[in-house]
């Protein structure tokens, strides 16, 4: 791969000496992926993740005997026409 073909694609000025050590960069990943490529991974189920993950959620059930309007307004710093009053964040 010819790191300055790929500077170029993206528009990029480099110095020699970047282009040389960038080019063996490159050169390092491109042969650890090909190592990666070797692997065999038959049988091996795909996962987004190293460990599983797994959301502990309750029901999303109505709750009976909850707060009525004039209870949860009562704790607002300010109300207007029986709703929360939040300041201006567009100006």
């Amino acid at each position: 791969m010819d790191i300055r073909q790929v500077a170029a694609l993206a528009r990029l000025e480099l110095t020699d000496e970047e282009a040389e050590r960038y080019q063996g960069q490159v050169e390092q990943i491109l042969h650890y992926v090909e190592q990666l490529n070797r692997i065999d991974v038959d049988g091996i189920e795909p996962t987004a993740h190293a460990a599983a993950l797994f959301d502990v959620l309750r029901e999303d059930v109505a709750i009976s005997g909850g707060l009525t309007r004039e209870e949860a307004l009562s704790n607002a710093p300010a109300v207007a026409q029986d709703q929360f009053r939040l300041p201006k964040v567009i100006e």
